[in-house]
């Protein structure tokens, strides 16, 4: 029996970072994976999507360069088996950063599958059941099964695609996004069901891939999250590209053929239209690992899918904690990463630490365009009982955006009247995920308008548009 300070169940971004600032505060600390280093994001999520995407923007300005004044010689296609290699390439390249930064901070890895005996104690053991995709061998220096005891055990077990009863995936025709990551040939058609950040990045991908794709989804807008004015844009834009959308309908049966599905799509007012495609890929959310960890037996909490904790990550039950995906929303990495820090230094008993503050949380999809948010939209903001100031600001009155020929986009922020503090900052065009910290640093520095209007923005550049808005909001634009 080996006995630590703290045992973390998951090595995802949550759970690695959490490792990592454990370990700077001077506690024994151990992790615990039993299929990947880095966990779904670095393996089959955040980072090589954004691998594949990178090379569907390279072909879609490769099929755009005379519009840049540029002559290629040939047509620019696709080598499927390139593609995806490239992007597991960039997996491997992380995931084996993940295990030289345990080693660096000396986290002990344990491999293997974590079950919660009793507050403070676990047993690893080999895997209930298959890996959704085959694991990777356990590296050099990992413990292995056993019984292993902490006074604290952080659940950083992530989440898994949302399965829909009659149209269950099956690795061939309908797809999760596991499959969807590394196709073996580029189907001609598809059905992406659901607008969620993962099923427009698969549809965007598939689209400037050459595959005629169509989304269905479920509530009255896509990317439903987002303000209602960039969704329309976004879709208004992902349209002209040849993307097309069903909303308000959803997938009620799906027919397999020998290597095409037909779904039966119902709008709202009852009807029925029938699509037939090569592949379906099952985007309709995810829902949080908390099976065979014990939880139940122990009587740790849980709602809809997710342990329920408090803003430091604290169960129900002392000495269990739980942070990321598995904690419930917003499923991103980079709130399981500031939630692991926060619950950690918690623990530690580092002073003036802060509940996690999930409405600072920014979110960000890879479309092509790309969408990014923070705080609160126009509706949501009306609905609190704000009275609200909105400033907008197009791409196509920003220079750098007409110099890269990435004029359409829209820059949107919300102001509350009376105090002139931010409340939501929202766009939708080139780059704006990197653009969108400047508004969250500009939240979470509880800036106002005044201050905001004070800064010097660089010329040229696309940030200037996110000054034009604010400045907009209260009639002070100057380019547009």
């Amino acid at each position: 029996m080996s006995t630590y300070d703290l045992i973390i169940i998951g090595s995802g971004p949550g759970g690695y970072v959490t490792a990592i600032r454990a370990a700077q505060l001077g506690l024994k600390t151990a992790i615990v994976e039993r299929e990947h280093l880095g966990g779904i994001c670095l393996n089959w999520g955040c980072i090589p999507t954004k691998a594949l995407l990178r090379s569907a923007e390279i072909k879609h300005y490769a099929d755009h360069a005379k519009d840049y004044g540029l002559t290629l010689n040939g047509t620019v296609t696709a080598d499927v088996k390139a593609v995806v290699a490239r992007s597991r390439g960039v997996s491997a390249r992380l995931n084996t950063g993940v295990g030289f930064l345990m080693k660096k901070n000396k986290v002990d890895v344990i491999w293997g599958e974590a079950k919660i005996t009793k507050p403070g104690e676990i047993i690893v053991s080999a895997p209930s059941k298959p890996a959704v995709q085959p694991a990777h061998p356990a590296p050099k220096g990992t413990l292995g099964h056993g019984t292993y005891t902490a006074k604290n055990i952080i659940v950083a077990t992530g989440a898994r695609p949302r399965v829909l009863p009659g149209i269950e995936p099956d690795g061939k025709l309908i797809w999760t996004y596991f499959e969807a990551m590394v196709p073996a040939e580029m189907p001609k058609s598809m059905v992406v069901m659901g607008s969620g950040a993962i099923g427009i990045e698969f549809a965007s991908f598939y689209n400037a891939m050459g595959v005629d794709v169509t989304v269905v989804e479920l509530m009255g807008q896509v990317m439903p999250v987002e303000d209602t004015e960039i969704s329309k844009l976004a879709q208004k834009l992902l349209e002209k590209q040849g993307l097309k959308f069903i909303l308000e309908a959803k997938v009620t049966k799906v027919e397999k053929g020998a290597n095409s599905v037909t779904a039966h799509i119902e709008t709202k007012d009852g009807k029925v239209q029938m699509i037939t495609a090569d592949r379906l890929i099952s985007a309709v959310g995810v829902q949080g690992n908390i099976e065979n960890l014990g939880l139940e037996a122990l009587g740790v909490k849980t709602e809809r899918g997710c342990i329920v904790t408090d803003g430091y990550g604290r169960t129900n039950v002392a000495g269990i904690l739980a942070i990321g995906d598995v904690a419930g929303p917003p499923m991103l990495a980079h709130k399981a990463e500031h939630e692991g820090v926060i619950c950690v230094e918690k623990i530690a008993g580092v002073p003036g630490v802060h509940a996690m503050d999930k409405s600072k949380v920014p979110g960000c999809t890879y479309c092509h365009p790309q969408v990014a948010s923070v705080g609160l939209t126009e509706q949501k903001a009306k609905d609190a009982g704000h009275e609200i100031r909105v400033g907008r600001f197009s791409f196509a009155a920003n220079g750098k955006a007409i110099a890269l020929g990435e004029d359409q986009g829209l820059i949107k922020v919300i102001f509350d009247k009376k105090t002139g503090q931010l409340l939501g900052a929202h766009m939708v065009g080139a780059e704006v995920t990197e653009l969108i910290q400047g508004f969250v640093v500009a939240i979470g520095l509880e800036t106002t308008e005044e201050e905001l209007m004070h800064t010097i923005f660089p010329h040229p550049t696309l940030s200037e548009m996110m000054k034009e808005a604010v400045l907009d909001a209260y009639g002070k634009v100057l380019n547009a």
